[in-house]
């Protein structure tokens, strides 16, 4: 494996973007490929048998590329299909789940909150690693529709406000102290989440303790790019490139592939 190949990353569309801009921002010098499969977002409405084949399928599309260590930048296909994937393929992969563990750690009202889809909630290591903590509750809620929102760019939409009101006041009501998000689109929302909910209440996503295990896994097996030459980064998508392009520009990029 060559040190200048590529990091690739997968999700179920755009949002996983959000785990790419921090593996970018720690590793700067690497060449990444990312592929966005809108057009089967969102994964979290999908059977554990349809996940794994369709990140079997991503997974194949960057190996194609020669992609070094695969970034599952998806929390339904981590929770859903990790386990298959490592045991099919011979490359590192660096997984995403909710940040259920700092949360839990350092919550002073005993009571954190849970946004995430439907995929990731009913998911067995989801259940493992909420067990870990019995003394916390954790109050868990579906983000219905959020992700096919953020897919076609209404962020600011009334009915993303009205849907994020829903499923967060209850929440608060409920003094939680901590909101973890528990999809990698989410991270979007969070000016608009700010808006809603009170400052004292902290938003955790797991973008930055992603990238730290990505470097980790690449320092110890010696992948490490040395290059100081400007990296290439690019980003393939089943849908219209348009959201895509507007959520990473200026700098990359963007190309409609049909996979």
């Amino acid at each position: 494996m060559k040190k200048n190949n590529p990091i690739g990353l997968f999700d179920s569309g755009i949002g996983g973007t959000s785990i790419w801009k921090e593996v970018h921002a720690l590793l700067p010098h690497e060449n990444t490929i990312y592929l966005a499969d809108s057009k089967n977002a969102p994964y979290g409405l999908k059977t554990k048998d349809e996940i794994i084949y369709l990140s079997c399928k991503n997974t194949e599309l960057l190996l194609e590329e020669n992609c070094k260590i695969i970034v599952v930048a998806c929390n339904t296909a981590t929770t859903n299909a990790i386990k298959e994937l490592r045991a099919k393929y011979d490359v590192p992969f660096i997984g995403i789940e909710p940040a259920i563990k700092p949360a839990a750690i350092q919550s002073k009202t005993q009571t954190i909150g849970i946004l995430a889809t439907k995929g990731t909630l009913s998911s067995a290591l989801f259940f493992e690693n909420v067990s870990k903590h019995p003394n916390v509750t954790i109050i868990e809620q579906i983000g219905h529709g959020l992700v096919q929102l953020i897919e076609n760019g209404d962020l600011d939409s009334l009915e993303m406000k009205e849907l994020l009101e829903n499923y967060l006041l209850p929440m608060v009501e409920k003094n939680i102290d901590y909101l973890v998000l528990g999809c990698s689109h989410y991270p979007y929302l969070i000016p608009q989440i700010k808006k809603i909910i009170p400052p004292s209440i902290e938003i955790i996503d797991s973008g930055e303790a992603v990238a730290k295990q990505t470097k980790k896994i690449l320092e110890e097996q010696q992948l490490l790019n040395d290059s100081n030459n400007n990296a290439s980064q690019i980003f393939y998508t089943n849908s219209n490139p348009e959201v895509l392009k507007k959520i990473v520009k200026p700098l990359e990029s963007v190309f409609y592939k049909n996979f």
